[in-house]
């Protein structure tokens, strides 16, 4: 409770120095550099026919349990995409150096007990997104905290699902932020015609293993002591640069490794550890777990029309929600296409399909034969107008989910309706 008060008294605060900037995007901060605030309002209204992971409404992205047979329908409002970043612009340090930061929250912290009270869907709870300080001198640039893994690329437009882009640990869109440090280091001048950099990143571990359902043991990161994974490492190569004087391309390849202690500090074999009832180290019987993954992606905008999109293959990535988001030694593969096309200055059409299929076997032995996810694919569809920083958009989004060894279907669909205002 005390926590939930300290962060809306913070929120508040936020919020007070949004209303007393609102004339004025970027201010100066007494000589010691700038402050520029900028994020967006989300609304969402909703309606879906079956409970989807990892929530309902602006966050869903798979199905969730059972398919519903009877009365299946319900809706409601959304308004957790909401978003504001604070981009912190230092004075110089030394030499060509200057310092700086970002701070980024929305509010899908979660809601405090949806089940306990008619009203707590009305109070979405602030959460942290990114927060890290930043020094740079134009070419190289250096960033501590939480950011983004290079593995988080491309996200299909969606007015919907931004937080939660679409395809999202569900279809073959995957990464996600961890406390690190982070390298961004450029390849070529300014004034290249081709654009080139790499961005290599030390990032915290982290992983969900078996058992944790009933115990904090062995279970998700250094917060229990129970999982002693080393920093995960990853290195991204981005090019990009212009097609005449109405198109622009961008592509990169992305690779990622990590290694998992399945066992835990203090243990270096495979046996239960009390109270877990069954090995923490899963099918194998080693307590170390190679994370691996390859990623390719790129964008095209050629006039009107938006071709972009990201393919993966990967083992034992469920820390970055890969394997439609399941947690073991699984080799997997997905990957995203969306294509949009702007009919006039104001209405525009989008397509999107993605699919994630982590291989059959090792769902089975690492997840469950009966309920572990074996494949899902998603597919959407946007009609939006958009003038200036206002848009308004209608989506179709529906998931066709293959659960168990039988591939027993599971199906949801989402119709969405939304409001943004870019600020």
């Amino acid at each position: 409770m005390r926590s939930t008060i300290r962060s809306v008294l913070v929120t508040a605060c936020i919020f007070l120095v949004a209303a007393a900037l609102s004339a004025q995007a970027t201010v100066s901060l007494g000589g010691a550099g700038t402050l520029t605030l900028k994020g967006f309002i989300s609304a969402t209204a909703f309606a879906q026919n079956q409970n989807t992971t990892f929530g309902n409404g602006q966050n869903a992205e798979f199905p969730a349990g059972a398919q519903c047979e009877i009365d299946c329908w319900f809706g409601g409002g959304d308004i957790r995409n909401t978003r504001l970043t604070l981009a912190f612009d230092g004075p110089k340090l030394f030499g060509d150096w200057k310092g700086g930061g970002t701070v980024e929250m929305d509010f899908f912290g979660g809601f405090a007990n949806p089940l306990a009270s008619s009203f707590e869907g009305q109070q979405p709870v602030p959460r942290l997104r990114l927060g890290y300080l930043q020094m740079t001198n134009g070419s190289t640039t250096i960033q501590l905290g939480q950011n983004w893994a290079p593995l988080f690329g491309n996200t299909a437009v969606s007015l919907s699902h931004i937080a939660f882009p679409l395809g999202y640990g569900s279809a073959g869109d995957i990464g996600w932020r961890f406390v690190g440090l982070f390298v961004i280091q450029k390849l070529t001048d300014k004034d290249s015609a081709v654009q080139a950099d790499i961005s290599t990143a030390i990032m915290s571990g982290s992983w969900n293993g078996p058992g944790c359902e009933s115990t904090n043991t062995n279970c998700e990161n250094w917060q229990t002591a129970g999982n002693s994974s080393w920093p995960q490492f990853e290195a991204r190569f981005n090019v990009s640069g212009k097609m005449g004087d109405t198109a622009t391309w961008s592509a990169y390849l992305v690779g990622h490794y990590d290694v998992k202690d399945l066992s835990g500090a203090g243990f270096s074999g495979c046996n239960p550890i009390p109270p877990a009832t069954t090995s923490p180290c899963g099918p194998g019987h080693s307590d170390k777990l190679d994370g691996q993954a390859v990623e390719i992606g790129a964008k095209f905008q050629i006039g009107p029309v938006l071709i972009q999109g990201n393919g993966y293959d990967g083992q034992g990535i469920g820390q970055q929600f890969g394997a439609i988001t399941q947690f073991g030694k699984i080799r997997s593969t997905g990957g995203w296409a969306q294509l949009g096309f702007d009919i006039t200055k104001n209405w525009g059409i989008f397509g999107f399909w993605g699919i994630d299929d982590p291989k059959n076997s090792d769902v089975a032995a690492w997840v469950s034969p009966t309920a572990g996810r074996m494949k899902n694919m998603q597919y959407a569809g946007m009609l939006r107008w958009k003038s200036g920083p206002m848009s308004f958009g209608f989506e179709y989004i529906k998931d066709d989910l293959s659960v168990g060894l039988l591939e027993k279907k599971v199906n949801s669909t989402q119709l969405a309706l939304s409001g943004l205002y870019n600020f």
